[in-house]
């Protein structure tokens, strides 16, 4: 969560508004979220860090709003977190739950990476948050 270590310069006639080079961190949130392409859906949730267990939590998520007949097919990266043998034992025991893992460096074949850029150019990038909260609230 940032914030500017000095405020920016305002727009003027021939001058767009400025903002300074670096920044103050707050604290941290972590976005989790799942879009269903076919129906332009999206399922999300803040969580304070990215750890295995956050992930596993984000699974739960998904397995209750989605409907038990449906198979779920989720595109990840090959973040180690996304492979812990806890979420292993809990993709055992949710057989409709497939993971399809992208290789390194390649996020950009993940559409759900085009929702966040979006979100973050038009509710983050020029927002000021000094509280976790309020982080939260702007996704």
């Amino acid at each position: 969560m940032l914030d500017c270590t000095q405020p920016g310069l305002p727009m003027k006639k021939g001058r767009c508004g400025t903002l300074t080079h670096d920044d103050k961190r707050h604290g941290i949130a972590t976005l989790f979220a799942a879009l269903n392409v076919a129906a332009g859906s999206l399922i999300s949730t803040c969580l304070p860090r990215h750890r295995h267990q956050e992930w596993l939590r984000f699974f739960c998520l998904i397995d209750r709003q989605v409907p038990q007949g449906k198979a779920l097919h989720l595109i990840a990266d090959n973040y180690a977190r996304h492979k812990h043998p806890t979420v292993q034992r809990w993709l055992t025991r949710h057989p409709r739950v497939h993971m399809h893992f992208t290789p390194t460096s390649t996020s950009w074949l993940k559409l759900v990476e085009r929702v966040f850029g979006d979100q973050t150019a038009k509710q983050i990038c020029r927002g000021v948050f000094r509280y976790v909260p309020e982080l939260i609230a702007a996704h």
